[in-house]
């Protein structure tokens, strides 16, 4: 009774571990503006691209220059970044996309404006 609980404990675990290893072997990576990098006019950088919760993208850029914020809806289409928003300014940031509608801007003066913003929609 004992092996029998066990063997099937193990099992279980095992079917999860799986299930973990599936979910994040199906996740990709986009490099945003491709060799180009995070710079000006990069909004229709992701037209035609299907994106994925749990997909990173990386954005390369010059920090000294350009950073990257996620905003929402809103700060997208103002290009200003609401309070409390996450700046990112490594100049390699990497980022998981969550469900739904991500946005992200360069909040420098007049580089959201210049097109250094992104919307991306993952299922």
């Amino acid at each position: 009774m004992v092996q029998g609980r066990c063997s099937a404990v193990a099992a279980t675990v095992l079917l999860c571990c799986l299930l973990l290893h599936f979910e994040v072997a199906q996740s990709a990576s986009f490099t945003v503006g491709g060799r180009g990098g995070w710079t000006f006019n990069a909004a229709a950088w992701p037209k035609g691209k299907r994106f994925k919760a749990g997909d990173t993208l990386v954005f390369n850029y010059n920090p000294s220059i350009h950073n990257v914020v996620a905003v929402n809806r809103a700060g997208y289409k103002s290009c200003k970044a609401p309070k409390g928003a996450k700046v990112f300014k490594s100049g390699k940031d990497q980022i998981k996309l969550k469900k739904g509608q991500n946005f992200f801007i360069c909040n420098y003066i007049g580089h959201c404006q210049a097109g250094m913003k992104i919307a991306a929609t993952a299922a």
